[in-house]
């Protein structure tokens, strides 16, 4: 990427794992907007499921995701009471006993459950919804606290894939961030995962964080490859929200990289990973082994995108449970109350835990499928895709004619409505996406950075 196009398009845009995104959902959506929804999705649908455990051991000063430090298990246990009771909920809401072929533990740390625990989720998930052979469960890791006999039950629930979060194995980028992870602890944790049958796991990195250097970020990717072998690897760019997640205040400005060392962290990183060790790069920043169901999708063009990222779920309706999930369902998008005492008392006083949301219109449909179809294929065919909504591709003229300054500067090519992203526009795939988000208002400085 030529430094003049990285200091150009140094936007602020979504990360489009929704559409219409988080910031445009709104507080009309209620529990029993959700509880109707529930009630009308059509049975034969298979589901896709989230549990967020909204706790962790310590905070992680670059961390964004929506989560409380506790030392004490108490919490949990009171937390985990009522998830449960809101997976009843909610099954109970659904027309029927339904299948579901995708189950995601994210968090938080799902590695601060006991074992008890987690195998009593697994239990209950089993006995209200129908899980499909071959189903993938996939749980976060955090080495830090992943015991072996909290591995071992990963391995007799059926646990399918493990992601190792890593994202840098240098002690002085460890410290800056508050996250002290020798290669050691997360090789035990690897290690363990074979022993006991879980057979995929992911490694995720990040670049952009603070006294991280290119070499450094290179020596991790190598370190962690070569050790690691995962089938599955997420290089993230870190962003650095201090307005939204205050305890990134604790990070020193100074010590993030620049914009030209971010881009070249992202390039180099990227080169690394497809060119040294043969992973087959998926959109912006997932990279999957040549013979793994992601890289295949890729090829075939199934691959899809939602709030855990790149993904090879097809399922239209995400059901998420715990606080701050967000589901999709057909006809439009659910959060649950993000502060956990107030999830949990919504969940007591016996209704669901829904805060806000949005429905969808057949626009959003429209230009959701258009922005899914550039962020994974990293190309579209708008007359194919709006004549699949029954509308003329020419209603996105004006869109494309936006997309002339990318255009001249090679990061798009246009022949008619079909668009290509370039290899040198893979970076700024969300610059492309924005064009057709006709929620995003000019200037809007609420998101990440593209890169």
């Amino acid at each position: 990427m030529r430094p003049d196009l990285a200091a150009k398009y140094d936007l602020r845009v979504p990360r489009y794992t929704s559409y219409p995104t988080a910031p445009h959902f709104h507080p009309g959506v209620t529990g029993e907007t959700y509880r109707k929804w529930l009630g009308a999705i059509d049975p034969a649908l298979e589901l896709s499921l989230y549990l967020h455990v909204a706790f962790c051991a310590d905070m992680c000063w670059f961390c964004g995701c929506h989560t409380k430090v506790t030392r004490r298990y108490a919490p949990v246990a009171t937390y985990m009471e009522a998830v449960w009771r809101e997976i009843e909920r909610v099954a109970d809401a659904l027309p029927q006993r339904m299948a579901a072929r995708h189950i995601h533990f994210g968090g938080g740390s799902p590695t601060i459950l006991t074992p008890t625990d987690f195998a009593k989720t697994i239990d209950l998930l089993k006995s209200r919804f129908l899980l499909k052979d071959h189903s993938e469960i996939a749980v976060e890791l955090d080495p830090r606290t992943a015991d072996e006999t909290y591995i071992k039950t990963l391995g007799a629930c059926g646990v399918t894939r493990a992601s190792i979060g890593v994202q840098d194995l240098d002690p002085e980028v460890q410290k800056a961030i508050n996250r002290i992870q020798p290669f050691d602890v997360s090789e035990r944790v690897v290690n363990w995962l074979n022993q006991y049958g879980v057979p995929e796991v992911n490694v995720d990195l990040v670049y952009g964080l603070p006294h991280q250097t290119l070499d450094g970020l290179l020596k991790t990717i190598d370190t962690a490859i070569t050790g690691f072998k995962p089938r599955r690897v997420a290089l993230f760019g870190y962003a650095h929200v201090p307005w939204m997640k205050k305890h990134q205040r604790l990070i020193p400005e100074a010590a993030l990289p620049n914009t030209d060392t971010r881009w070249q962290m992202y390039e180099q990183g990227c080169k690394m990973l497809t060119e040294t060790h043969g992973y087959v790069q998926i959109g912006l920043d997932h990279f999957a082994a040549p013979d793994d169901k992601m890289a295949i999708a890729l090829k075939t063009k199934t691959l899809n995108r939602n709030f855990q990222g790149y993904t090879t779920d097809t399922a239209s309706t995400l059901i998420a449970f715990g606080a701050s999930g967000i589901g999709s369902l057909p006809q439009g998008y659910v959060v649950n109350e993000g502060e956990v005492h107030a999830y949990q008392r919504m969940i007591e006083e016996g209704g669901l835990a829904t805060s806000r949301g949005i429905a969808i219109s057949d626009d959003d449909r429209l230009r959701r499928d258009i922005i899914e179809r550039l962020m994974c294929d990293l190309e579209v065919d708008i007359d194919a895709v709006a004549a699949a909504h029954g509308v003329e591709g020419s209603a996105f003229d004006s869109e494309i004619e936006g997309l002339a300054p990318l255009q001249e500067d090679g990061l798009v090519l246009v022949n008619g409505r079909r668009l290509t992203v370039t290899e040198d526009g893979r970076t700024l795939v969300r610059a492309v996406c924005a064009a057709f988000d006709r929620y995003l208002k000019a200037g809007e400085q609420r998101h990440s950075k593209a890169v």
